[in-house]
């Protein structure tokens, strides 16, 4: 018998901290066999740890690199007798600053990782979600990728990219038997919010709590990644102010303008 023994198997990008390794420890407490990959492998010791070694298996993966995409998913495959029946593309980095305080690195970072990486991993999991009945793949964008967040541009552009990838998926893959879902939270305590403009001390953090926002724990998002999983839906949002901002987006987008614009200016280097 394979290590999954018959369990239905996901896997999960940045699986190491935040959104991911939440997820993680949802779907093996619900006795699924979870494949956890980050590019860090001190912390992806500690999520085996976390969700127990015979829940899982862990991968060394990073999402830029589509070699070791396929030798991920091949690697996982072999575990689980060739099942996939969820792909959770949760692997994301954000800079945050003004547009014109980045350099062409850490631009190019954002977009290889959190739409190259996303693409990426939809292509190289393909053929196992085709050969898994009833399989669904999990993209996890952001409320970014609902309106343009000033001081994340690059991130907010990454983040609408992945939502139309989504929806374009999830009418491309139908005939395949292959259903998509694109997660949109609202800020949730990760390590990216840490994340600090260049040359300045200002994080979004500190941003987010100036302006008198929430954040969300991650097990709300897990939470919702769990529902996305088990749903029909194409969107699933997290958190009441993700909710409220898809309705402002959609039905007063001028209103959500004038309110960015009558906040302060992002401190510049």
């Amino acid at each position: 018998m394979s290590p999954a023994g018959g369990r239905k198997a996901v896997f999960i990008t940045g699986a190491a901290s935040g959104i991911g390794l939440a997820s993680a420890k949802r779907f093996a407490a619900e006795g699924w066999f979870v494949g956890l990959s980050d590019i860090d492998t001190a912390g992806l010791k500690a999520a085996l740890a976390a969700i127990g070694p015979d829940h899982g298996a862990t991968f060394t993966l990073d999402v830029r690199d589509r070699d070791a995409w396929t030798a991920a998913l091949a690697g996982f495959a072999r575990l689980t007798d060739g099942r996939l029946n969820v792909l959770i593309n949760n692997a994301g980095v954000a800079r945050f600053g003004p547009f014109d305080s980045h350099d062409d690195a850490e631009i190019d970072l954002q977009l290889d990782i959190n739409l190259k990486g996303v693409i990426s991993g939809a292509r190289a999991a393909l053929p196992w979600l085709k050969a898994t009945p009833g399989s669904r793949l999990i993209n996890v964008s952001s409320c970014a990728g609902l309106y343009g967040a000033p001081g994340l541009a690059v991130y907010s552009a990454t983040k609408f990219a992945v939502r139309g990838l989504s929806e374009a998926l999830d009418v491309e893959w139908k005939p395949h038997g292959v259903s998509v879902a694109c997660v949109m939270p609202w800020f949730v305590e990760t390590p990216i919010l840490n994340a600090g403009a260049p040359g300045g001390n200002q994080t979004m953090a500190d941003t987010l709590r100036s302006d008198g926002l929430p954040v969300y724990p991650v097990e709300d998002a897990a939470e919702v990644v769990w529902r996305a999983v088990h749903g029909k839906d194409l969107h699933y949002f997290v958190g009441k102010r993700a909710r409220q901002l898809r309705f402002a987006s959609s039905h007063m987008p001028g209103v959500v303008r004038k309110q960015l614009h009558s906040r302060p200016p992002l401190q510049r280097p």
